[in-house]
């Protein structure tokens, strides 16, 4: 069997390209494999056989019982297969195959060009496993909050830059602020005005509430680093794809880094 190459430029094509290659297994692993209970499944048209280890015509005769393939000269070496192959470098495809499902494993669709040399699922989880851990260091973490520090704006600095007030002003503090980002507190309490009619026997702050309350907080990055800021107004203009996984009751401390 020569050496084989295989390539995907475009995901579009998978399905056509790449998914309906099949499985291959050399002819002298097939014994082992079967005194292990494995491959019940497998047979000559959904997987490729390479026999390409000279055998005894006796033994290749009894795998070729097992397998149920007619008997075969053993001196000829090549596929042993009902079906034709689909493409000359078939067994290369599935290879591609493997690493594409190995690394979807990531969770996270990668921008790039991966470039594997005799991959198999072993490789391909171990940089599975260490994508994943690169991608954990570089993703936004949860703020640190202690309730005990002195906040970076109190309430008395907040109401100075926002115009909101009781009971739309939706932001107790700020514990963080730098010239690209900010980190606003706001502590959900029983009293809340919302929570008498959502929802009086469960009560839950509402969705648009706490992106009101993350909106405020971006307001009040811009108007910290402007000149004159009581001249100026901070609009809510638009937002996409939305998701609220978690319900917000009274108790709960909402930390929103904008």
């Amino acid at each position: 069997i020569p050496n084989q190459f295989a390539t995907l430029e475009n995901m579009d094509d998978f399905r056509s390209e790449i998914a309906p290659s099949r499985t291959f297994v050399f002819v002298r692993e097939i014994e082992p494999l079967l005194s292990a209970g494995l491959i019940k499944g497998g047979d000559l048209d959904n997987a490729i056989v390479i026999y390409e280890r000279k055998m005894s015509q006796e033994n290749y005769d009894k795998l070729a019982d097992v397998m149920g393939a007619p008997h075969m000269d053993a001196s000829r070496m090549g596929y042993i297969n009902h079906k034709p192959l689909v493409w000359p470098n078939e067994c290369a495809r599935h290879k591609l195959l493997d690493v594409i499902g190995d690394l979807a494993l990531i969770g996270k669709q990668i921008k790039g060009r991966i470039i594997a040399t005799r991959p198999g699922h072993t490789i391909n989880n171990k940089f599975a496993r260490q994508m994943r851990k690169e991608i954990r260091l570089h993703d936004i973490q949860a703020p640190r909050y202690n309730c005990n520090e002195e906040p970076v704006m109190d309430i008395n600095r907040i109401r100075e830059l926002l115009p909101h007030r009781y009971p739309f002003q939706l932001v107790d503090k700020v514990i963080e602020v730098s010239a690209n980002y900010i980190v606003g507190v706001k502590n959900v309490t029983a009293d809340e005005p919302f929570f008498q009619g959502h929802f009086p026997q469960e009560p839950v702050m509402p969705g648009v509430l706490q992106v009101e309350a993350m909106a405020q907080v971006g307001g009040l990055l811009v108007l910290n680093s402007v000149e004159e800021p009581e001249r100026y107004s901070t609009y809510f203009m638009k937002i996409d794809s939305v998701k609220f996984r978690h319900k917000v009751v009274p108790g709960d401390t909402l930390i929103f880094r904008v």
